[in-house]
């Protein structure tokens, strides 16, 4: 089998004319969280912060987050696009401009967002732009939408220190986003906790071998 790249426009951010409408009504999902047993929607309880990261296929990176010690919940969902409502397969089109994302919620008396952030950036490859390996597309970003300015402000300096250490392991250049959060669209219910479900299913999660300094 051959490996076919991508038609053009799905590896760049669609303009506002190109983006498909979307729909005034949210997509239909899950209220509670598989494993956890956690609902997937506000409200949370006190205390509790709230970060939403990109790292390719949302599959694998959800599951990678609901297993650590300090997260309430997790749900899959699209950000950081255009699009209102959008479904999978408008996603998957290129012409809505989101990312898949996964929305964590934890603790930060148990999880501190350093260590939270650096699972993230040791368990994908965030240099490589508009894909994760062989998925290729916008909605494989790598990127970290943020709650407040105290959290951009770690992620900045989180940033900075992987950045280092990927470059004095010969790795190339960080392409992660970063960006304040703007509106989660829960996916369909079946992407929630996918893996649990299926646990055979596809996992596209592969770090470079660089550890967060």
């Amino acid at each position: 089998m051959f490996f076919q790249s991508p038609p053009e426009h799905k590896l760049r951010m669609p303009t506002a004319s190109e983006a498909l409408p979307g729909r005034a009504e949210p997509v239909h999902t899950s209220s509670t969280h598989a494993v956890l047993g956690a609902p997937l929607k506000p409200p949370f309880p006190a205390g509790m912060q709230q970060i939403i990261v990109g790292m390719g296929c949302f599959w694998g990176a959800e599951r990678l987050f609901w297993q650590l010690d300090g997260v309430y919940t997790t749900a899959v969902g699209y950000s950081a696009g255009l699009t209102p409502n959008p479904t999978y397969e408008e996603v998957c089109s290129g012409l809505t401009g989101h990312n898949e994302v996964v929305l964590v919620v934890f603790d930060p008396e148990v999880l501190a967002l350093d260590e939270l952030l650096r699972v993230f950036w040791e368990s994908h490859d965030p240099t490589q732009g508009m894909r994760q390996g062989n998925d290729m597309g916008t909605q494989y970003r790598s990127g970290i939408y943020v709650s407040d300015m105290a959290q951009r402000a770690q992620v900045e300096v989180s940033k900075a220190r992987f950045a280092e250490a990927l470059q004095a392991a010969g790795k190339g250049v960080v392409t992660t986003e970063i960006l304040p959060a703007t509106t989660f669209y829960y996916a369909e219910p079946y992407h929630q906790q996918y893996l649990h479900k299926n646990p055979g299913g596809y996992c596209g999660l592969a770090g470079t071998g660089v550890c967060m300094q």
